[in-house]
């Protein structure tokens, strides 16, 4: 374990294509995962109001590392030290996590819905735990090569036109055929990819349990702005805490060092979640 690396080979398709696969990397590891999984749905259930959350349709339960300890060392991994490290930077922040359980479609998305242009466009990854077996017709996740370079001409004229209920029409051809990369994943495979890229999955089954942990780049003072706009975007999830106690009770600071950041930029989120929770209440 202590011996893995991003190979220069990986690092250059991931900057290329937006995505990469290490099959069996968490394989001594993913038992004791899909354990706590189920304890924390368990006892905490779907947030979001406990109904399916958009057009998604999936039971999430936001800062899912925050309920488990066990899980919450998964931050300390070296394997995930390296992959945030290569891709990101030795100063790369932990966001948040979510604990997901999908139903049916997700269609066609990118996983982050501020497109401002970063560096090498690349802001955040997204490292996927998947504790079922999916293949291209039992909901694996499809992804658009190259689609993660936001300003270029493909990726503009693909976000323009890729939300369409009528690609029938448009195209010729339904949602499920366009051009892209079925990920059949396994338990114990890392699916990591960048969230500017686009992807979907269909045909899934109505429990797809899956582990989603979102890591950045440090933000710099040029996008600080972007920073606090991000973290408001999960005051609809009634979320107040974007790391939660298991990830910051007894944190070593290696660990608080990819805290800090958000530690340090989410004051206003509380206010935000409990406007979002008494907007709810009374729709």
């Amino acid at each position: 374990m202590s011996t893995f690396k991003v190979t220069e080979q990986q690092q250059a398709f991931f900057d290329t294509f937006g995505y990469l696969v290490f099959r069996g990397l968490m394989q001594d590891r993913i038992m004791e995962i899909t354990e706590e999984f189920d304890q924390v749905f368990h006892k905490h259930g779907g947030n979001f109001n406990g109904k399916p959350h958009n057009f998604k349709k999936t039971s999430t339960i936001v800062a899912f590392l925050g309920h488990s300890e066990k899980l919450a060392s998964l931050l300390d991994d070296p394997r995930v030290h390296n992959i945030c490290s290569t891709l990101l930077g030795e100063d790369y922040n932990y966001l948040t996590s979510a604990g997901n359980k999908y139903v049916g479609d997700t269609g066609w998305h990118s996983d982050t819905t501020m497109d401002k242009k970063w560096p090498g466009n690349l802001k955040s990854i997204n490292l996927s735990f998947y504790l079922d077996p999916v293949t291209r017709e039992t909901g694996a996740l499809r992804i658009i090569p190259g689609s993660q370079f936001i300003g270029d001409q493909f990726t503009e004229r693909l976000k323009a036109q890729i939300h369409t209920a009528d690609m029938q029409g448009q195209w010729g051809v339904d949602r499920t055929e366009l051009p892209a990369i079925p990920i059949d994943i396994r338990p114990g495979d890392l699916l990591v990819f960048n969230n500017y890229v686009k992807h979907a999955a269909f045909g899934g089954g109505n429990n797809r349990r899956v582990l989603l942990i979102n890591f950045s780049r440090h933000y710099t003072d040029e996008h600080m702005d972007e920073l606090q706009e991000y973290v408001s975007t999960f005051a609809p999830y009634w979320v107040e805490e974007l790391h939660g106690e298991a990830v910051l009770t007894g944190a070593s600071e290696e660990r608080m060092r990819h805290l800090r950041q958000i530690q340090d930029n989410q004051a206003h989120l509380p206010a935000l979640a409990r406007a979002a929770r008494i907007a709810s209440s009374q729709s």
